[in-house]
């Protein structure tokens, strides 16, 4: 349920010309709900790397007024650098950060470079996962010939491009785009000066690993020791330290810490120790998350942690403030896009004093998902006191997946907190639209239909995850410690509260629709909803009665 969130990373070939990088920015920061991290130019190689993040189809319409503003600005015909090149935007790669799937960001990729080709009437190529066959997953072959032989080569028909003709644009060039995993840029610190050292140790790690001669004299490659990982040894001189800098290809293939871990076993092996590291850009949420929970498991301690604390343990435990500041509001690309005045900003006070005020909004369908969100905390709470406790040990792994999956019910919950109230704006929103004329009837009449549909399908959302922070009290009940089981009770009365409340929206919310089909679904949803909670209920009440009574 988490909102989906993409990173792009264009690279237009104009790295010296400040009106035209800035313009290139401008175009980028106008588009509503994108955020523009970073702004690389270089001189030599007379190209600038932008990146930005946000929604698909908000970074689908920056990346187009990006390269429209290119359009007018860039010529390739005076274009000279040290980096390969094809086009004015030469590469546009889109990367999934969160809530949205590689095959989603591939998609995006082929609507963008379909856009691209039919506006501008250039010649764009698929690459990475979004290719159109095996021997164009490469940039590099690609980008062969570069710019100056793409007129010959938009002559084979081998390498016809996958949008737009194949007649040679001097102005533009070509564009290659798709998308790629998100690519973590970080450097470990070793407690020596020695290059050759740090070096021999990214050999180790690196998924190329080394090449050596075997008793014959002849050269054997041996791989490394871990996955989508590349590597090299350097010295630093501000930081009078040498270190391991590598590029993680995919955090999901070989997780953050696991490279950590590595490098620290590696430098050891050696003598050596590890005094720190340094994360250089932005890192998704998932991957730091995910080292601060094997940190905890590590400890023999629950994951189950909220984020903050989660990302603070893996800050502290990876030193990653040892050589530069690390403000994660900064550095962690979904709270860099954490907007302002959400209704879960708000101090307690702040949001029953809104709730109380003569606004409709927020109302009962935010109420019922925060009442659902303190189901799914007491549930990790309960799991997170009994992991390791005396008479619990059995229970170990079980809790601890318990409260992962409370955190995780509980942060969907507080994001429709206001998502519910913004579904509510949108209905008001329609029926305050034009109904003068038959056609702006029409329009209206359509536009409460899609909003009322949305305004339903959020509490419907709200009331599965509290069905589920049910289940998760009831079992952490179960499992956990005696002297937190009214506590787990708490939580499931509060989940079945947040359920009840929002599948009463959900009916009201479908009274006047006129799609029958959908309000069908709807009603037979909650219908068993209520069934399934009704049976939670029925289970908990002597379960309770009894630990009481112990």
């Amino acid at each position: 349920m988490s909102k989906p969130i993409i990173e792009c990373v264009p690279n237009f070939s104009e790295g010296k010309d400040r009106a035209v990088i800035d313009a290139i920015a401008r175009a980028i920061r106008s588009v509503q709900d994108v955020a523009l991290l970073d702004v690389d130019p270089g001189f030599d190689t007379n190209r600038t790397v932008y990146t930005f993040v946000g929604s698909p189809e908000m970074v689908l319409e920056a990346a187009l007024a990006a390269a429209r503003e290119a359009r007018a600005l860039i010529d390739m015909r005076n274009h000279r650098g040290a980096h390969p090149r094809i086009g004015a935007l030469d590469v546009c790669p889109f990367v999934p950060v969160s809530g949205i799937s590689m095959e989603e960001c591939a998609d995006l990729a082929r609507t963008f470079g379909r856009m691209l080709a039919d506006e501008f009437g250039v010649p764009v190529y698929l690459y990475e996962r979004s290719a159109s066959r095996p021997e164009r997953q490469s940039l590099a072959d690609i980008r062969a010939g570069e710019y100056e032989g793409l007129a010959q080569k938009l002559k084979d028909p081998n390498w016809a491009p996958d949008f737009g003709p194949t007649i040679f644009d001097p102005r533009w060039g070509a564009t290659v785009t798709g998308a790629r995993e998100f690519l973590i840029a970080y450097n470990i610190n070793l407690n020596t000066k020695d290059k050759k050292l740090a070096n021999d140790i990214a050999l180790s790690v690196r998924e190329a690993g080394r090449t050596v001669k075997d008793v014959d004299g002849n050269p054997v490659k041996v791989p490394g020791r871990l996955r989508a990982v590349r590597a090299i040894g350097w010295y630093i001189e501000e930081y009078q330290c040498a270190q391991v800098s590598i590029n993680l290809l995919d955090f999901r293939a070989t997780a953050l810490h696991s490279v950590f871990e590595a490098v620290k076993e590696e430098a050891e092996a050696r003598g050596l120790y590890v005094t720190g590291s340094e994360l250089i850009g932005l890192i998704p949420l998932e991957a730091i998350r995910g080292a601060g929970q094997y940190f905890r498991m590590k400890m023999g301690k629950s994951p189950g942690l909220p984020d903050e604390e989660l990302v603070e343990l893996a800050i502290q435990t990876l030193g990653l403030r040892s050589v530069q500041p690390f403000d994660p509001a900064k550095k962690v690309i979904e709270w860099t896009l954490r907007p302002r005045g959400q209704l879960v900003s708000m101090d307690l006070r702040a949001f029953v004093g809104t709730v109380s005020s003569d606004s409709p909004a927020p109302g009962g369908g935010s109420v019922a998902a925060l009442a659902g969100a303190l189901g799914a905390s007491l549930a990790a709470m309960d799991a997170n006191l009994s992991v390791g406790k005396r008479g619990r040990e059995e229970f170990s792994e079980v809790l601890s997946e318990l409260s992962t999956r409370a955190q995780a019910d509980q942060r969907e919950l507080l994001l429709l907190v206001d998502e519910d109230t913004a579904a509510f704006n949108e209905v008001m929103g329609a029926m305050r639209m034009p109904k003068t004329s038959e056609a702006e009837r029409r329009a209206r009449f359509a536009a409460i239909e899609a909003a009322e549909k949305h305004a339903a399908e959020v509490p419907l959302k709200t009331a599965e995850l509290c069905l589920d922070a049910m289940e998760l009290c009831l079992d952490a009940a179960r499992h956990g410690i005696e002297s937190s089981a009214t506590d787990s009770a708490t939580g499931c009365l509060m989940a079945h509260a947040g359920l009840k409340s929002a599948l009463m929206n959900v009916r009201v919310n479908i009274k006047s629709l006129s799609d029958e089909a959908f309000v069908l679904r709807m009603e037979a949803a909650c219908t068993s909803l209520e069934a399934k909670a009704n049976n939670i209920l029925a289970v908990l009440d002597p379960f309770v009665s009894s630990a009481l009574a112990r």
